[in-house]
Order: structure tokens, then C-alpha cells, then sequence
């Protein structure tokens, strides 16, 4: 194929007319970010008795696929994959997850903790992460907010421009030592 063979043309105007849709969902799913959230607790009956007799101590929720079943709202909060009492908040065009990020907080200390904030392939720079990050503080007011590990260094841009005027600044901080079952 040469540059003058109008396959080739027509197939570039596809995929840029099919990445300017992608990008159009996910700014749309951005804007929903507060607004339009599903959340599964996780917790049976049993684990919720649990729980409140060992006053958090045991019953922590932990992943199991059918959690998410029935939940249909763009964005959705769910225990989180292989870290009992963190929650993940995703954001999904369709059944597609287009965005996600692993959080826990601690009222006690006035403080929450995200993780591994990730953006599918296609749908970055649109807003998803700003937006899940703020419907996050919005959604629990007065914490302070961090991140439990170190930052890679292609990623430090991010979170100094994520920190601005944010309290806690999503600098790295341990968790404390308080339970954090949400």
C-alpha cells in the first residue's frame, strides 16, 4: 500500500473518527463521575454480623466477582482485587472498564490512601483519573489524601498536578495501624 491508496486513507479517518467516540464516552463518563455511581458493599449477612460484633476486626470485605453483578451505573464501587478492606471505584462505558483506582480511608486519622490508578488504553488524557479522584474526596469530605506507596517516575507529573490544593497532597505516606474496613 502506498500513501496514495484511498484504503489506507479511509481506514486512518476510522480509526480517528472511532478514537475521537472513545474519547467523547470517556469525557461524557467523566463528567458522571459523582453523579452516577453503583456501589456493592460486599458483605453478607453473615459478614456484616461479623464484623460488627468484632468491631471491624474480622468480616473485612474481600473481591468475589458476583459482586458486581446487577450494578449497571457507569461508575462503580466495589471491594477491591486481592486487598481486603480497600475498595476500587471504576468507570465503565458499556460492560468495557475504561478506568479504576483502589482506595481506602480512615476516619480515625482523617485520612484516605489511593493506588494504582489506571487508564485503559484509548481513553487517556480525557479526565477519567481527575474526575474518579475527585468524586473520591468529594464523597469523603475533610480527609487528607495519599498515596500508600512510592511513586514510579513516569508518574510523578501526575500526582504533583493531582496534589494541587488537595490536603495530603497524594504524597507517599504508610497507612496507619487503625483498621481500615470500610
Amino acid at each position: 500500500m502506498t500513501s496514495n491508496d484511498p484504503t489506507s486513507s479511509r481506514d486512518q479517518t476510522t480509526s480517528d473518527s472511532e478514537a475521537a467516540a472513545r474519547h467523547r464516552a470517556a469525557r461524557d463518563l467523566a463528567g458522571k463521575a459523582e453523579t452516577h455511581v453503583g456501589r456493592a458493599d460486599g458483605c453478607t449477612p453473615m459478614t456484616r454480623i461479623l464484623r460488627r460484633i468484632s468491631r471491624g476486626r474480622f468480616g473485612r470485605s474481600t473481591w468475589n466477582p458476583e459482586f458486581e453483578d446487577g450494578l449497571t451505573a457507569p461508575w462503580r464501587d466495589t471491594p477491591a482485587y486481592g486487598r481486603p478492606g480497600w475498595r476500587e471505584r471504576a468507570g465503565y462505558i458499556g460492560d468495557e472498564e475504561v478506568f479504576a483506582v483502589d482506595y481506602t480511608i480512615c476516619a480515625r486519622c482523617g485520612a484516605g490512601w489511593v493506588e494504582m490508578p489506571y487508564t485503559y488504553d484509548g481513553y487517556t488524557r480525557c479526565g477519567l483519573a481527575t474526575a474518579a479522584l475527585s468524586a473520591l474526596r468529594a464523597g469523603h469530605p475533610g480527609l487528607s489524601w495519599y498515596t500508600a506507596g512510592g511513586h514510579y517516575r513516569d508518574a510523578e507529573a501526575f500526582w504533583v498536578a493531582a496534589g494541587q490544593g488537595v490536603s495530603g497532597g497524594y504524597r507517599a505516606r504508610q497507612l496507619c495501624s487503625h483498621d481500615l474496613g470500610l
